[in-house]
């Protein structure tokens, strides 16, 4: 069997902790949303290329299933309740959304919008878009490509990105690996 993709905005630590999840063979970051002639970080970082910092998640759909990953999107990576933000980062670079690789992807990932809304999941109303399977993926530059691992020391990486790796350990131990 093929292996799946999907796409969604990231931090870096989204990057990291989709690299941690069973059955994901590639977490490769990147921009989403814009043109390729804008597909650089210093352009992107400005917020106005349309673009958002985006992770492509490779996986193996026999070990994690795409509903497994928005499962860990929504509970670990990104709280979805914020407009164009991801922790301490801000902008339209950073918004909330899931960049539907196919027709099944965008009607999984509404419907489980859906049921988080109905249920009162979050405290506030969740602002994550679905975007239809359009947006073509641009991979970033080398740097940013495991800044996690490359720059453990950083003061971002402790305040946002270890947390959120201990997220999924405890609240995903099965699909938790080193």
């Amino acid at each position: 069997m093929m292996p799946d993709s999907v796409l969604v905005p990231y931090s870096v630590s989204g990057f990291r902790v989709f690299a941690h999840v069973k059955g994901v063979t590639e977490a490769e970051s990147g921009y989403t949303g814009g043109d390729r002639a804008t597909a650089h970080y210093d352009t992107v970082s400005t917020g106005s290329t349309g673009h958002a910092e985006s992770v492509r998640i490779t996986y193996d759909p026999t070990q994690v299933t795409y509903g497994q990953l928005l499962q860990i999107y929504f509970s670990v990576v990104q709280d979805p309740t914020q407009l164009n933000r991801q922790g301490p980062d801000e902008g339209t670079q950073y918004r909330s959304a899931i960049f539907a690789q196919d027709a099944t992807q965008q009607r999984v990932a509404q419907s489980y919008i859906a049921q988080l809304t109905q249920a009162a999941v979050f405290p506030g109303p969740i602002v994550t878009s679905v975007v239809p399977p359009k947006a073509e993926f641009f991979p970033a530059e080398p740097y940013h490509q495991d800044f996690l691992n490359s720059n453990p020391s950083n003061p971002y990486i402790a305040a946002n990105d270890m947390p959120k790796l201990d997220g999924l350990k405890q609240l995903f131990p099965a699909l938790y690996r080193d």
